[in-house]
């Protein structure tokens, strides 16, 4: 197991029943990277990030955190080391946002659990950036979906880790705030080497902000590399089974990743 590595992941397999939904996966990734996960519906982005989290274990296959062994951490340390935002959130909680977001904290408090000033100023902290301070004492059931999302990137920020585990993190976000939230993720790692891996259907989000990307196809690793290599339409086309190009965007911020209406795979 490399120390260099945030996240190391080698050869995990999972299945249910059967159906084999991961074979032989290796993920690895460094602190301080944005790492995209991307393919179509059912090629395992969430298995691998529910494996990763620990809340699924793998019939094959090995996971390390920042060196140490997934296993070897009980769950107040992997709190600390890592938060993980799955795709689906929990129904309406009867709390505040400050409420939900200092339950982030839990790993970092004493045997009786009492908050204290780091504590407050990590929450304080953690609402500012994900841009939900107003909303402090709003009721969860009082938010839209986009809000609440950002309500629990906000608790995740608020464990302080080292990795974030982010599952479709901007799926019910309109573009601005979903632009915002990936900014964030680049300032995470520009400032305190966050290492984020997020599954996403998002191509031009991945494209713009990962540093590298792993590209799922049927359970398997089709490619991995830099964005450049994996996010080409000729490596796209087969593994989402339709034509893609790349239009320059109106608004002059580069070029864009559509799929081609009515288009096949380059043969």
């Amino acid at each position: 197991m490399n120390a260099a590595f945030a996240v190391e992941a080698r050869g995990l397999t999972f299945a249910r029943g059967r159906a084999a939904v991961l074979d032989g996966v290796d993920l690895v990734a460094r602190p301080g990277v944005i790492h995209a996960i991307v393919g179509p519906n059912g090629s395992g982005k969430t298995t691998l990030l529910r494996l990763l989290a620990g809340v699924l274990r793998p019939q094959a296959g090995t996971i390390a955190l920042l060196g140490r062994p997934l296993s070897a951490y009980s769950p107040r340390q992997r709190a600390r080391a890592m938060a993980y935002l799955p795709q689906s959130l929990p129904g309406p909680l009867p709390l505040t946002v400050r409420e939900l977001v200092l339950l982030g904290r839990t790993a970092h408090q004493g045997l009786l659990g009492l908050e204290g000033g780091a504590d407050r100023e990590a929450v304080a902290r953690a609402m500012d950036l994900a841009r939900v301070d107003r909303l402090a004492d709003v009721r969860l059931e009082r938010l839209s979906g986009g809000e609440l999302q950002r309500v629990f990137i906000a608790k995740a920020l608020c464990q302080e880790p080292a990795i974030l585990l982010l599952d479709e993190p901007t799926a019910s976000l309109d573009p601005a705030h979903a632009l915002q939230v990936m900014e964030l993720l680049a300032g995470l790692r520009a400032t305190r080497k966050v290492c984020a891996i997020l599954a996403s259907h998002d191509l031009n989000l991945a494209a713009r902000y990962a540093d590298e990307a792993t590209l799922l196809h049927g359970g398997r690793v089709a490619l991995r590399g830099e964005p450049s290599a994996v996010f080409a339409p000729e490596r796209l086309e087969p593994v989402y089974g339709c034509g893609f190009e790349r239009c320059v965007s109106p608004a002059g911020l580069g070029d864009v990743l559509l799929p081609r209406p009515g288009g096949a795979p380059r043969r």
